[in-house]
């Protein structure tokens, strides 16, 4: 694809990334090189900039191992080893890595994020499909369209949004709002800095703190306790081999998606005691795992 001054002018750029167009590439150029060309001359954000507004390629870029400043490519990232950037790291499509990636800034996919190793970010990762990694920390927000699995820990510094489901092998904390499309599971603890909400279950294989409220529309599920700052309220069953608590002067509501007469069986609330201000489901005694 050939990137002309007219192409660009339509896209309406900011007035110095299209002086610096205009200056380097009068009479055009071709995407990818453009993008490297921008990212060598430090233009990082115009490079981003233009990937969002002519949008990826099929292009695939091998190769053993990336070291670098930061990459912006429009089609896919096959890497054989690990990936490691100063700034940001970006791909049109998908990141595929057989070791793992670190980069200072954003890490940015417009598909699948896919490494056996750790992946680190001094930001935010994006991705519109599905993160798959050894391990993950990202120190600001995290935002994917599909699934996460994580075969250890996953650490998240601001707002934790996944529009599928969540299996992490250990423990899951985040800093910001944890909300999740679909179901989140965890091997350890899940702990949230501020409100959890789940569209379909929880199950936690360790102890559910969360400083807001917690929510799921099926059931939420700990091997250990479940503590909340504000209320609880799971769709259907409650279960806690320890204590179920919530926040001072809210309530906790197990069965709001379950039809009065099935309680018994679809709307339990089960913990080592009956929990204060139980206001809904029915409670069933205590629970062993």
């Amino acid at each position: 694809m050939e990137v002309t001054k007219n192409f660009v002018k339509h896209k309406r750029p900011c007035a110095d990334g299209f002086r610096w167009f205009l200056k380097n590439h009068q009479k055009g150029c071709d995407y990818q090189p453009l993008l490297d060309a921008l990212v060598d001359a430090g233009r990082v954000d115009d490079a981003q900039w233009l990937l969002t507004q002519f949008g990826p390629t099929d292009a695939v870029l091998k190769a053993d191992a990336i070291e670098a400043e930061s990459i912006v490519f429009a089609g896919t990232l096959e890497i054989q080893g690990n990936i490691e950037v100063a700034s940001v790291v970006r791909a049109g499509r998908a990141i595929h890595t057989g070791g793992g990636i670190r980069a200072g800034h954003a890490i940015v996919a417009g598909e699948n994020i896919r490494a056996s190793g750790g992946i680190r970010s001094g930001t935010s990762i994006e991705a519109g499909g599905d993160i798959k990694a050894g391990g993950l920390d990202v120190q600001e927000d995290l935002r994917c369209g599909g699934d996460v699995r994580v075969e250890g820990d996953l650490f998240c510094g601001g707002k934790f949004s996944v529009g599928g489901n969540v299996f992490v092998r250990r423990d899951l904390t985040s800093n910001g709002a944890i909300h999740c499309g679909k179901n989140i599971r965890t091997g350890g603890s899940i702990t949230g800095l501020n409100c959890i909400s789940a569209g379909n279950g929880i199950e936690c294989g360790g102890t559910i703190v969360c400083e807001g409220h917690l929510e799921a529309n099926w059931g939420i599920k700990a091997q250990e306790a479940i503590v909340a700052n504000g209320m609880i309220k799971a769709g259907e069953s409650l279960f806690a081999v320890e204590e179920i608590r919530a926040g001072e002067g809210y309530g906790i509501y197990a069965g709001l998606v379950v039809q009065f007469d099935a309680w018994e069986a679809s709307a339990q609330v089960r913990a080592k005691v009956k929990p204060e201000r139980l206001m809904s489901g029915w409670w069933s005694g205590s629970f062993t795992a």
